[in-house]
């Protein structure tokens, strides 16, 4: 019988130590490789990406002063548009020093975390994986200088989901990124912010752009189309189940299951108040699927980044969910699908449904 947890009553505590343990790929993307990613023939930037990053992996040696990437950039993007260069075009002219790192630029669900993690599966010698939260949570736990000590020791840096919304932020993982780069570690990140939404409803960014060029000077860019391969062909959000078929469905669904998490919404999110985002991964950890009664529409803006925080640590571990209550496409308003965070709601709504189907329709998938 399986042990129920409430995530509501838990204050997870994290180390230094814990979060640079963390620092690798997540179950759902733990054995994935380019061989296991299915380029879009009809987005065929796709195909290229793969080609690209193949070469870049192999390009790496077994230590700090790795050999450098080719520098065929394929994308405009954010980078792009910050050195002048246009959509489809290299991010650094030919015959120049290529950057250290790959950065993918391109809307949610194309596969870009899947790349990503491919490109760290194949690289050779010590590396790293997270999220652009959990690296700035990282120098928080051991200090700027600490973290750059201790990274630059890696051949290969690896930062999903890169965000500019916090001036700080950006300051900071500017000075991180160039001093890696001078170091020779190799450097990979993904975003899906585009030139148009840069800083919109977020932060001056014209009053960062130095920062933000230094960070643009250590990538060349890769531009990854296509559609959210989750939902390719699908409806949108499956309809929330009636509140008592929620313990009916996980018994007929998940008998073997041995920690079920149950919560109700408002319960959940209080609570997500009061634990850093840094400490959702612990929180989560041992949780195999989550039952969620009485989802709400989330009206506040902290509170809607919390979640977005916790629904990319649910769907790294891949655990399935059953929600009464609102659809998840109606999770956050309209305002804030449509203001300067949308990317991440957009793509907090995909995780989430993904997740919901998984629980409630036996559909899987990365």
């Amino acid at each position: 019988m399986a042990e129920t947890v409430h995530l509501a009553d838990r204050t997870p505590q994290v180390s230094a130590e814990d979060l640079l343990a963390g620092f690798h790929p997540s179950y759902r993307f733990g054995e994935v490789s380019f061989d296991t990613y299915i380029p879009d023939p009809a987005h065929p930037s796709q195909a290229e990406a793969v080609s690209r990053l193949r070469e870049f992996a192999a390009s790496i040696k077994g230590g700090t002063q790795g050999g450098k990437g080719n520098g065929k950039g394929s994308g405009g993007g954010l980078f792009g548009f910050l050195k002048g260069g246009k959509s489809g075009s290299a991010g650094k002219s030919k015959g120049t020093t290529p950057a250290a790192g790959i950065y993918l630029d391109g809307g949610f669900g194309v596969g870009k975390t899947h790349l990503l993690a491919s490109t760290w599966h194949a690289a050779p010698g010590p590396k790293a994986f997270g999220t652009f939260v959990e690296y700035t949570n990282l120098v928080g736990a051991l200090s700027f200088r600490k973290a750059v000590d201790v990274l630059k020791e890696y051949t290969l840096v690896c930062i999903d989901e890169f965000e500019l919304d916090d001036p700080g932020d950006t300051v900071l993982m500017s000075r991180l990124m160039r001093e890696l780069s001078d170091a020779g570690v190799k450097l990979v990140a993904t975003s899906n912010t585009l030139p148009g939404s840069l800083g919109d409803g977020r932060f001056a960014a014209q009053d960062f752009k130095r920062e933000i060029q230094v960070l643009a000077d250590q990538f060349d860019v890769i531009r990854v189309d296509g559609e959210d391969y989750r939902h390719r062909g699908l409806t949108a959000a499956p309809d929330p189940l009636e509140d008592d078929q929620l313990l009916t469905v996980l018994a007929d669904r998940f008998p073997d299951a041995a920690v079920v998490s149950e919560d109700s919404f408002e319960g959940l999110t209080a609570n997500l108040t009061r634990v850093h985002p840094s400490r959702y991964r612990k929180l989560v950890e041992d949780v195999d699927v989550m039952v969620l009664h009485h989802v709400e529409t989330i009206t506040e803006q902290a509170m809607a980044l919390r979640f977005v925080v916790l629904a990319d640590r649910l769907y790294d571990k891949d655990v399935p969910v059953i929600a009464s209550g609102v659809p998840f496409d109606r999770l956050f308003t309209e305002e804030m699908m449509s203001g300067g965070y949308m990317k991440k709601y957009f793509r907090t709504v995909s995780r989430m449904t993904a997740l919901v189907r998984e629980g409630q329709m036996g559909e899987t998938g990365l």
